[in-house]
């Protein structure tokens, strides 16, 4: 009778066989960064080279992190054993941080890690449904998630401010805003609410760009991360103009990140700085890893040529 009990209450605490998995290999005597890596290399189905664009670090740097990590693991004992219920809350910063990473690989053109992340969310809501980081992940993976038939037309890249409206996901949107809901009624202030946030206020239309200025500054306050600065640069440059988003670009130490060079052009070509324009795509081509991206620089690049 004992026994059974036991599998019972195994069996409500994790919902989901590889959460499971997932909350084990999050070992919180190694470091955030460092069970994020492992978990996305044993389970989440990235390769190195994947979870080293994740983290804006060559591939061998990534290498020797995730060695580093094994060595520790080995040397110290790190037992590989799934955590009591009461230690779930200490390991959840590094398994939202693998989920979320699952599905930004996947929103970037590998769709079945995409929907791997949406599938993990679900059950994370179940064990944790208190928690609105979960509630916050959540949402911002159905909200970006519903615009995903959008997103290509003919297998070309096509931005948010083109896509057919009627090709999103409406019902996703709903789920969506009504996780958002959960989160900002369980007081939800955190990086993935605001994130979901962000994501809602990009459905709208038309587009509240003071909105989305404000709540990426937000997220610069919690974070500290050059890449949501170079978002917030965005949208102040549709608030003030492509003058003032670019002067918050150019304070940025980005220079392997291909986002930051196609946004650096892209402010560039709307200041009429061809040249300098030109030599940013080609940059941001370079750095490229999926065809649609490398053809929709190739056609801007044109564009600047022309």
């Amino acid at each position: 009778m004992p026994e059974a009990v036991e599998d019972e209450m195994e069996e409500r605490t994790f919902p989901d066989e590889r959460l499971e998995l997932i909350f084990t290999c999050c070992h919180p005597s190694l470091g955030l960064e460092a069970q994020v890596a492992l978990t996305l290399r044993a389970l989440g189905g990235l390769t190195t080279e994947e979870i080293a664009r994740a983290f804006l670090v060559p591939e061998e740097t990534m290498k020797r992190r995730l060695s580093r990590a094994k060595r520790k693991i080995r040397d110290a004992g790190i037992p590989f054993s799934v955590p009591a219920e009461h230690l779930l809350p200490e390991r959840l910063a590094a398994v939202l941080a693998v989920v979320y990473l699952i599905f930004n690989e996947g929103y970037g053109g590998r769709v079945d890690l995409a929907a791997e992340a949406l599938r993990l969310g679900a059950p994370l809501t179940e064990l944790m449904p208190d928690e609105p980081e979960v509630h916050g992940l959540m949402a911002l993976m159905l909200l970006d998630d519903a615009r995903r038939d959008a997103r290509f037309a003919d297998g070309e890249l096509v931005l948010l401010a083109d896509q057919d409206r009627s090709r999103w996901d409406a019902a996703r949107i709903g789920r969506g805003r009504e996780a958002l809901d959960r989160a900002f009624a369980l007081q939800g202030r955190g990086p993935y609410v605001v994130q979901a946030a962000i994501a809602s206020v990009h459905l709208d239309e038309p587009r509240d760009w003071p909105e989305i200025a404000g709540l990426y500054g937000e997220l610069v306050r919690m974070t500290g991360s050059a890449v949501v600065e170079l978002n917030r640069a965005i949208a102040v440059a549709e608030v003030e103009g492509a003058e003032a988003g670019l002067a918050l670009v150019d304070r940025l130490d980005l220079d392997g990140y291909q986002y930051f060079h196609s946004t650096r052009a892209d402010l560039l070509r709307r200041l009429g700085r061809a040249d300098e324009a030109r030599t940013e795509y080609e940059r941001a081509l370079e750095l490229a890893h999926t065809e649609p991206e490398r053809r929709f620089l190739q056609r801007r690049l044109a564009e600047v040529g022309a």
